[in-house]
């Protein structure tokens, strides 16, 4: 099965590694919402912020903005607490949550900012922005660029080195379900491994993309899964078996949009139904089989020499 390749881009593969807590700024400036709004300017401008969770108590209950106050200027400065200009019922993350779905809020409300709340406890441990994400993307592209590149000429040649007629690297992850804390690092594991083999960067994005989304699928509706990585000078053959519930209707899950994941799955960002969309368009050859009560069994495939491949494949013949 052939699919159109995009180029999957580096920003959404690193928002998918990343999570909110790497990108957020800890030290969180609060108010309260008994404090008069004559007070809020002198504070925005101390700390150089544009907006400021309102907590009592412990617990958020607002957010006041420069959009907020300016509207209050506007509006005669009449005198009156932060309560009765704040936005109440704020929209918040979770410092767990993956960067790519922080770089989606921003999208979707316009927001500048948002207060980054810690699931487990509720209160507010950060505040992350636009410049923060755009900051954290930054430093973790260049942190890359440097640990690769000390790894990259050795590793590069390890095909060379090899001598045999034909050989290939064998690469073993165990995925955990319902483990979100560690959810996504065999593919990035593996991505790594890549790249330090010297792997063209659009191939290695192709199957960190593809890898990702199926170890995703394996942590939300799996107990317990496997992925495995072939390599050769042709291609990377992926295989990533889960033990689940299995898929009762592959073709309907192959559509846009198709999910059948709860509600506490999709507000920690995944469950979008893009998954298996996205393996297809990143493989060359991607197959699916499913045993409803047992598990899925999901195999990638993707040419690192095309040309190699068809010769390989008429010989074997």
């Amino acid at each position: 099965m052939n699919a159109n390749h995009g180029d999957p881009g580096v920003v959404q593969l690193l928002g998918q590694e990343l999570r909110i807590r790497d990108a957020m700024n800890r030290r969180v400036v609060t108010i309260s919402s008994r404090t008069p709004m004559s007070e809020l300017r002198p504070t925005l401008r101390a700390h150089r912020i544009a907006g400021i969770p309102v907590m009592d108590d412990g617990k958020l209950v607002g957010v006041i903005s420069v959009e907020d106050m300016v509207n209050w200027i506007t509006d005669g400065a009449v005198a009156c607490p932060v309560a009765e200009r704040m936005t109440r019922s704020p929209r918040a993350l979770y410092a767990d949550e993956t960067l790519v779905h922080a770089i989606n809020e921003f999208r979707k409300f316009g927001f500048f900012h948002f207060p980054v709340l810690d699931r487990d406890s509720g209160e507010v441990v950060g505040v992350v922005t636009r410049e923060d994400v755009i900051q954290c993307l930054l430093k973790r592209l260049e942190i890359d660029y440097h640990e690769e590149g000390i790894r990259h000429y050795r590793a590069s040649h390890i095909f060379e080195d090899i001598v045999a007629d034909k050989s290939a690297l064998l690469f073993h992850y165990y995925i955990i379900g319902q483990d979100f804390e560690k959810a996504g690092s065999s593919s990035s594991g593996l991505k790594k491994t890549l790249q330090r083999l010297g792997i063209h960067p659009d191939i290695v994005r192709r199957v960190a993309i593809a890898t990702y989304e199926a170890e995703m699928n394996t942590v939300i509706y799996a107990r317990t899964g496997e992925l495995i990585a072939k390599v050769d000078t042709n291609q990377i053959r992926v295989e990533i078996e889960d033990f689940g519930p299995g898929i009762p209707d592959i073709a309907a899950a192959l559509k846009p949009g198709f999910s059948t994941a709860p509600d506490w799955v999709r507000n920690l960002g995944f469950g979008a139904g893009m998954g298996l969309g996205n393996i297809q368009n990143c493989a060359d050859e991607m197959n699916i089989t499913s045993t409803v009560g047992k598990g899925i069994h999901l195999e990638i495939t993707i040419a690192i020499n095309k040309e190699r491949v068809k010769y390989e494949t008429k010989k074997d013949r």
